[in-house]
């Protein structure tokens, strides 16, 4: 698998060379699932023995080492780790303190990803409210010089998908702190990204782009609607903030990779993965246990079927998608030297929205395999309805299948339904309590039975069918 990969192989079972209909095949993945399922427990002990498994921590090397081991033991022909330099960032301690009329009390608020710490000294300023990064944009400097943004941006509660929601207003998180430091503020509060009204902030990744570097800080629903009301009424508030965090560079890791090979075409890929990495304040069960769990779930369940699929079945869990995308990165350039030796990357499938119960699959419709991924769900669909996979759409597949485009494969996106998850997204109740057995049981029929469809049809569409 080329030079620096640790590679533990296993005898490959002789192919039983039989078949059954796929409509039979996929019953047999549920049934599997749901009821000699490991998934449920794979997951408590993920969440519990590698809780919040921040890039470069001891929780993901801890999280590398239970993963590969739970894939030898799904039956993987093969298990490898991809050595990858991920960015480490520790949180340290957030000290904030909101002064009002004469009193103090503690700020709901949780340190961004990412953020700088103030040198061990607290800093103190009044805060200042915008309704969002956009108002930010087109402040005066002298609004903003000296003072603590308050970002008072809400999700959009009209949106069905609340992916949409989530992605309108992200932006005031990821560059909030960088707009306001390039006009003198000395700190940036973001409203949490999530559609609940609770007393839980929302960390999340934050970038800089300019020299100016500033604290960012994410305050909980609750308090937000506190601060709003307090300064409607012109009350003067001020925020005193000590935040130990820290960036300690790069550090060595992993991705987790696992194959069953094709029986017939053993150079083509499917892929199905979600991502190790998880921010440190909870477990890291929703965002993206629950997607590990799914694709080592997958794994498990075509190694059981009566036969090997025709094509080869890889699970890959990428390190570092929360902050940086060092994981996708050299997966795709793997890939990509694989394709030079004839290895074929046909397809891959993200599970990164949650353990919720599915709904369906989104399609990327940029890149090579554009096409080829709807036209393929289109033909398989009647095969999928029964287990009310019936939402299909075209969306984004996901951060780390998403570097894949140069391979030319079909990218798809496992869709749960998102009304949930935003209740638990980066936030300290993303706990392994907060995934329902059958939900994740569900999720890991669905991505396995798309993973079977695909590694056992591939993507050339029959004589005669459109689309391809």
């Amino acid at each position: 698998m080329g030079a620096g990969l640790f590679i533990i192989s296993f005898p490959f079972a002789s192919a039983q060379h039989l078949s059954i209909s796929d409509s039979a095949a996929i019953r047999k993945i549920y049934d599997q699932a749901l009821v000699s399922g490991k998934a449920y427990e794979n997951l408590r002990t993920l969440c519990k023995e590698a809780p919040g498994r921040l890039s470069g921590s001891a929780n993901a090397e801890k999280a590398v080492h239970l993963t590969a081991q739970m894939l030898r033991e799904a039956g993987a022909d093969t298990v490898w780790l991809q050595p990858v330099q991920v960015p480490a960032w520790e949180r340290g301690e957030t000290q904030a303190i909101l002064k009002v009329s004469g009193s103090e009390r503690n700020l709901e608020a949780v340190t961004l990803g990412g953020s700088v710490g103030t040198n061990n000294q607290w800093i103190e300023a009044e805060v200042i409210e915008l309704p969002g990064i956009e108002a930010l944009k087109m402040a005066k400097e002298e609004q903003i010089r000296g003072k603590i943004v308050f970002l008072n941006e809400a999700m959009n509660p009209r949106n069905v998908n609340t992916f949409a929601s989530y992605g309108a207003c992200g932006g005031n998180r990821v560059f909030g702190a960088d707009e306001a430091g390039k006009k003198g503020a000395v700190a940036v509060l973001v409203r949490s990204l999530t559609l609940s009204h609770d007393h839980h902030p929302h960390t999340g990744v934050m970038i800089y782009r300019s020299e100016q570097k500033i604290p960012g800080l994410a305050v909980s629903t609750a308090e937000a609607k506190t601060l709003s009301e307090l300064l409607a009424k012109n009350t003067r508030l001020r925020v005193a903030l000590k935040l130990s965090c820290r960036d300690l560079g790069f550090k060595p890791s992993f991705n987790v990779i696992a194959e069953l090979r094709g029986r017939k075409f053993p150079q083509e890929i499917v892929v199905a993965g979600g991502h190790l990495d998880s921010w440190d304040t909870g477990e890291g069960a929703h965002d993206d246990g629950a997607g590990c769990i799914h694709s080592i779930e997958t794994l498990r369940i075509l190694a059981q079927l009566p036969f090997r699929p025709d094509r080869t079945f890889r699970c890959v869990l990428f390190m570092n998608e929360e902050n940086g995308g060092m994981g996708a990165d050299a997966y795709a350039k793997l890939a990509e030297q694989e394709q030079k030796r004839g290895i074929r990357h046909i397809a891959a499938i993200e599970s990164d929205r949650g353990g919720f119960t599915p709904r369906g699959f989104s399609f990327e419709t940029q890149g090579l395999g554009a096409a080829k991924a709807q036209a393929f769900l289109d033909r398989f669909s009647h095969e999928l309805h029964p287990y009310q996979l019936q939402l299909i759409t075209k969306e984004g597949s996901g951060a780390d299948v998403g570097k894949l485009q140069s391979t030319g494969a079909a990218l798809f996106g496992f869709l749960p339904d998102s009304q949930r998850y935003f209740d638990v997204h980066h936030a300290e109740t993303d706990r392994f309590e907060n995934v329902h057995k059958r939900e994740l049981e569900l999720g890991a029929a669905a991505v396995a039975s798309l993973s079977y469809l695909l590694s056992q049809h591939g993507l050339e569409l029959p004589k005669g069918k459109k689309g391809d």
